[in-house]
């Protein structure tokens, strides 16, 4: 809708005010023209759903005490919505075309106008929170949207951290049209949401909720003249390639936000974020257990049972040597200090170290005689007695 829709407008005669009408009047006016006009009491009644955008389009200027002074200051100008009468044509009015002050003289004075050098849109740009710039409108920027990507990592990238790239696939401004969705770069302001690229719906007075316009699907624009790549949505898929830092420490399914790392903003908006899906792929020999990792460390029943020392492998480091208490039992976990995942205050957990005592599957002569002897020396020893005797308690 142009500006000289608005100037042209009465609002206060769609609400049904006079001008000298106070805020509560103006809102005490919306309400009930609101509930008797809202879509939800009139199904399907197109009349009443043009009714309805009528009103909330006058709520919008005239409940703002700002964009009302504004408003009433630009009527005033034209004499409520045509000009004052005055010499320089027939029937003692202006001799020129309406059209050329709204959009703008190109360069020099506008002739007749009294020097409005360059049209009005100006004048008009706080009203409607635009300014000159094309068509005259410039509608509010615009976030861009959002966008999420996966990224498989081996196990030690996820606890080192790393540097992949992603190639990511989002909407940008068009390059054909130079985002405006207009073949000829001039599209013209959504009359349905009045530029703002929102619309309210379901309330009354101060209260009420907003949607995306579907007419301009909230950017405040419409193409004239549709541009042929973008289809006059100003957007159209672009591919990239960036380099993504994962920080040391993430762990499978967890999702990373990239602040303003999104699909780029419209007319002069931020960038979206980028949201990364991490997975996480298994190692050989260690596990993880929050910024703790895991390894499972063979002994022999010699070491399990005499003690000793046994070296035990780490993620990306030399090996650290732990102290086996003689008697050692099957299973038991001992801890290797700040040998594990980095935390987020870049500490290290700790690498939890599992013994697993080996059982031999084939002996030397030697080795067998040797355990035969053990367990003649061992015969009256019966490992199995407190677990029959606290069976039959039991």
């Amino acid at each position: 809708m142009s500006t000289k829709d608005f100037v042209e407008k009465d609002y206060y005669k769609v609400l049904g005010v006079p001008k000298d009408a106070t805020e509560a009047e103006i809102k005490k006016a919306y309400r009930k023209l609101a509930r008797e006009f809202h879509p939800d009491a009139n199904k399907g009644d197109a009349k009443a759903e043009g009714r309805f955008k009528e009103i909330s389009e006058a709520n919008d200027i005239l409940g703002d005490p700002k964009r009302r002074k504004e408003y009433d200051e630009a009527r005033a100008l034209f004499g409520n919505g045509g000009f004052r009468p005055g010499p320089g044509g027939p029937g003692g009015t202006f001799n020129f075309d309406l059209g050329d002050l709204f959009g703008g003289a190109q360069g020099g004075t506008q002739s007749g106008a009294g020097g409005f050098g360059g049209g009005l849109g100006d004048v008009f740009g706080g009203l409607f929170n635009r300014g000159a710039a094309g068509t005259g409108t410039r509608t509010q920027p615009r976030r861009g949207q959002d966008i999420e990507s996966e990224v498989t990592l081996s196990f030690t990238e996820a606890v080192d951290g790393a540097t992949v790239p992603l190639r990511m696939s989002s909407s940008a401004a068009c390059k054909a049209c130079s985002g405006t969705g207009d073949r000829n770069g001039t599209p013209r302001v959504c009359p349905t949401c009045v530029g703002t690229g929102q619309v309210s719906r379901g309330g009354s007075g101060s209260f009420s909720l907003t949607d995306p316009c579907v007419d301009c699907k909230g950017r405040g624009l419409i193409a004239q003249d549709p541009c042929e790549v973008c289809k006059g949505s100003g957007r159209a898929r672009s591919s990239r390639t960036m380099q993504v830092r994962i920080p040391a420490g993430v762990s499978d399914g967890q999702r990373i936000r990239l602040r303003g790392k999104g699909a780029p903003g419209e007319r002069g908006g931020p960038a979206g974020d980028l949201y990364v899906v991490v997975h996480v792929g298994a190692h050989s020999v260690f596990g993880r257990k929050g910024d703790n990792l895991t390894v499972t460390v063979p002994v022999s029943y010699v070491e399990a049972a005499l003690g000793g020392e046994v070296k035990v492998p780490t993620l990306g480091g030399p090996p650290v040597t732990l102290k086996l208490p003689a008697g050692t039992p099957n299973g038991r976990t001992m801890r290797a200090r700040g040998k594990g995942a980095v935390r987020k205050d870049g500490t290290r957990g700790d690498l939890l170290v599992t013994v697993e005592v080996a059982v031999p599957q084939e002996l030397s002569d030697k080795a067998r005689e040797a355990l035969e002897a053990y367990r003649e020396a061992t015969a009256e020893e019966d490992p199995r007695a407190e677990l029959f005797q606290a069976a039959k308690g039991a």
